[in-house]
């Protein structure tokens, strides 16, 4: 079916080894898992993501004669869950939730119609440290990924609508951060001829003069401040976040750029998007942002949140056009070869002992020849083969063979065997 797929095993390894560095970097942050159900009522997730995205919604009739749809995205049923649970939580609460969500849009590269998403918000508070570690854990995720040329770009909500009502053009914001959110895909032409239509050629060339704002963080800002009416609330916060992020991260890691305004209207305050230096084509790779009003749609409590979401296909393909893509597609560190079927204990012995030592390994089930094992072993990419027939367990011995190479490693004891694999491992 077009836009949902299958996956080979060294493809789902590598996908899970991702998400495994992912998980593994959102809990050294204090996050906790969650989960949600793929079906919510309709009516919880209709009007939220905006007009574009409520067209995409998978949205049917149960057999109960229900109006429900699948979840398009991680934060919606996330605000919902908040509503219901809030008691049952703590504030602030910082979650992570890594699941599929489902979107009926055009499938391209990097985009599907059966997706996952990778999310991780902080709901209870409004600090501008939230922001701040919403930002550094995305900048801890590629860098625990090992991808290099990652840059993260962020924005504020707020200015952008100050900018709009100095201009008076506020009533008109939802189309105009639609558009400013697509620059990337269109261009500046199409930008202007579409910022005109809806404004004016004078307010449009302003607003290209907004979000095409250049130079350092704090030269940007100061650029956004004089054509959005001067200092305010907004401005402060993203003054602080850059001066903070002068010590915390390699220069260049974090930049203002005021042409991101994430085109969901949820969001209220920081924004950002995540770029691939090489890939850019492909779009952001983490996005996200300040969500104040919506958990208060499902609750008289106000719960401000914020947080980011990575485009777990949209990064693979990134990474696949790179040619970085991480993680380890082999099925197995070590096949142990079967020779004699009476030994079939003493295989699965020495199994477990390699488990024991860390190493991952599978016994072949059948006394087949050698090069029968082997071949298989290669097509699993399994590196390493251990062979022991009845000669080598009377003597108390191994043999190893590197599988690329050729080369063997003859009568090991199980100690010097496990040495040597390890050694070859690494």
């Amino acid at each position: 079916m077009k836009g949902f797929r299958d996956f080979l095993p060294p493809a789902e390894i590598r996908r899970k080894e991702l998400v495994r560095i992912l998980e593994d970097t959102f809990r050294s942050f204090g996050f906790v898992p969650i989960d949600t159900p793929l079906l919510e009522y309709a009516e919880v997730l209709l009007g939220k993501g905006g007009g574009e995205t409520d067209k995409q919604v998978y949205r049917f009739n149960d057999h109960g004669g229900r109006d429900v749809a699948l979840r398009f995205d991680l934060t919606v049923p996330f605000a919902r869950y908040m509503a219901m649970h809030r008691n049952e939580l703590t504030l602030p609460f910082k979650r992570f939730h890594i699941n599929k969500v489902f979107r009926g849009e055009n499938t391209q590269r990097g985009r599907y119609r059966e997706f996952t998403q990778c999310d991780f918000d902080i709901v209870g508070t409004s600090s501008v440290s939230a922001d701040l570690e919403i930002i550094l854990m995305i900048t801890a995720a590629f860098r625990a990924l090992k991808i290099p040329g990652v840059t993260v770009h962020i924005s504020h909500r707020g200015i952008f609508n100050r900018f709009l009502q100095a201009h008076d053009v506020e009533n008109k914001s939802v189309e105009i951060l639609r558009t400013v959110d697509k620059l990337r895909k269109v261009g500046a032409d199409e930008t202007r001829q579409t910022l005109t239509s809806l404004t004016s050629a004078e307010v449009a060339e302003k607003t290209l003069a907004f979000i095409g704002a250049s130079g350092t963080f704090q030269e940007i800002l100061s650029t956004l401040e004089s054509l959005a009416g001067g200092p305010c609330p907004e401005s402060q916060t993203l003054r602080e976040i850059g001066e903070a992020l002068e010590t915390l991260v390699p220069p260049g890691t974090v930049v203002l750029d005021s042409s991101i305004t994430r085109g969901l209207d949820y969001y209220t305050g920081v924004v950002f998007e995540t770029f691939l230096k090489g890939a850019e084509g492909i779009g952001s790779v983490c996005s996200g942002g300040r969500y104040d009003d919506l958990v208060s749609l499902y609750s008289k409590e106000s719960m401000p949140g914020v947080g980011a979401s990575i485009g777990l296909d949209r990064l693979i393909a990134g990474l696949e056009e790179l040619g970085q893509l991480p993680g380890d597609a082999a099925a197995a560190d070590v096949l142990i070869t079967m020779q004699d079927t009476a030994l079939t204990g003493h295989y699965h012995a020495l199994g477990q002992r390699l488990r024991a030592a860390g190493i991952r390994c599978e016994v072949f089930p059948e006394a087949q020849k050698l090069g029968r094992q082997f071949a298989f072993a290669e097509r699993r990419a399994i590196p390493l083969a251990l062979v022991c027939g009845p000669r080598e367990y009377q003597e108390g011995t191994v043999n190893l063979r590197v599988l690329a190479t050729r080369e063997n490693h003859q009568d090991l004891t199980e100690k010097t065997a496990l040495e040597t694999i390890q050694r070859l491992l690494t």
